[in-house]
């Protein structure tokens, strides 16, 4: 790493990690992220940052113009927190409660925004200082609602790139990381192409025939059919889905009929996701639940309908890129310590993005090495080590100076 570079970033290790604990203290929810907001643009303001507020309701960019001229590079971070209750006994814990879809909840950030947000401030100090060695522009985007916006609402990366947030300058390429609590300390995984999965909401209503629940020959049973379609459904995967080459999920999470155990009701709802990886069996999924859902509720003497909500694109590393910036990663993680993985069928909304601009996202390493009982992200007692910080404050600002210088 650049030795300037390094030295400030050890410098400001400890104003980073004061940065999430706040944040972490105070989570706010998607598209509420007020306070968040304030304090990353106060933060940018004062290092004499161009600084743009209320883009996609409550994201902030800021512009730093290097010395020289050249190409832009955006670097991402996402600010909003969950609807979790948080259970462990950090002394910066958050009590933090609110109302979310009616139901009375704690606000926690459960997933590492707060490590995003922490980490992309301090990488905007240390390269603020080092005008001199940009050769072009970055563009720091703090983006709100990356977990999805509010029912009935826009947000997250696809209402920023609706409101410009590549243009003015244009954007050549973007990175982003995602701190992990299951990877050690030190350690930064990554994979080209494919490595998180499109995800899509869909919601199949089915509709029959109501009748009492002692004469079901009189009517036509939306729950019956229901279990039929569940059923069917999982076929595509285990028997039409090539799963050698990418993996896939199909999964009903929810579904909702009848009000008395004495009536057969006139229609059933289910709600679900899917995973896919590959654009291509995406498409053949989504057109076979759409045939199959029909077909089955045909039979049996009823209809359905589908509804799908495209919640993230395939999370795609430009192979380019990828392989472009892999030796930054290496130079200063250590070769050693920056793992080539398979894909996950997490969805992320820096999917978006990068299908605008060529974009390369990684994981960088938050558990303590050692530690066999990490939480799992979203969970109330997730936690990370937070000396996993530094790395990705030297990565991403060695990323922007090297891409940018290499152009």
């Amino acid at each position: 790493m650049d030795p300037a570079l390094e030295k400030e970033a050890e410098k400001i290790e400890l104003k980073v990690i004061d940065w999430r604990r706040d944040l972490h203290q105070y989570p706010e929810l998607s598209n509420r992220e007020f306070k968040t907001a304030e304090k990353i643009a106060k933060h940018l303001k004062k290092l004499g940052l161009e600084v743009e507020t209320g883009i996609a309701k409550t994201g902030v960019v800021a512009v730093l113009k290097g010395d020289q001229p050249g190409k832009t590079v955006a670097l991402r971070a996402d600010i909003d927190a969950l609807p979790v209750t948080e259970r462990n006994d950090l002394p910066f814990k958050s009590e933090v409660k609110t109302a979310f879809l009616n139901t009375e909840t704690g606000v926690m950030h459960a997933c590492g925004h707060d490590t995003h947000t922490a980490i992309l401030m301090g990488v905007a100090e240390i390269l603020t200082k080092h005008k001199d060695k940009i050769n072009g522009t970055v563009k720091f985007i703090f983006q709100p609602a990356e977990e999805g916006p509010p029912p009935g609402e826009e947000g997250g990366a696809k209402l920023m790139i609706k409101e410009g947030v590549l243009k003015s300058p244009d954007v050549d390429a973007i990175f982003g990381l995602h701190i992990n609590s299951g990877t050690p300390v030190g350690t930064i995984r990554y994979k080209p192409g494919g490595t998180m999965a499109a995800v899509e909401r869909f919601v199949i209503n089915v509709k029959g025939k109501q009748t009492h629940g002692s004469a079901p020959w009189s009517g036509v049973d939306p729950i019956v059919i229901s279990a039929k379609i569940i059923d069917g459904l999982q076929t595509i995967i285990s028997r039409e889905s090539k799963l050698v080459d990418e993996a896939a999920v199909i999964t009903v999470g929810k579904i909702t009929s009848g009000v008395r155990f004495n009536i057969i009701p006139e229609s059933a709802e289910m709600i679900g996701t899917v995973r896919t990886l590959d654009p291509a069996m995406r498409e053949k999924i989504m057109r076979r639940m759409t045939e199959m859902s029909q077909d089955i509720a045909k039979a049996y003497g009823g209809s359905a309908t589908i509804e799908w909500q495209n919640n993230t694109s395939i999370t795609y590393n430009d192979l380019d890129l990828t392989a472009k910036m892999l030796p930054t990663l290496q130079g200063i993680a250590g070769k050693e310590n920056v793992e080539l993985v398979k894909a996950t069928t997490g969805g992320e909304d820096f999917s978006f993005f990068q299908e605008e601009v060529p974009g390369f996202y990684f994981f960088l390493g938050g558990m303590t090495p050692g530690n066999k009982d990490a939480f799992p992200h979203h969970t109330p007692d997730f936690k990370i080590d937070e000396s996993g910080l530094l790395l990705g404050v030297k990565v991403m600002s060695q990323l922007a100076i090297d891409y940018l210088n290499a152009q």
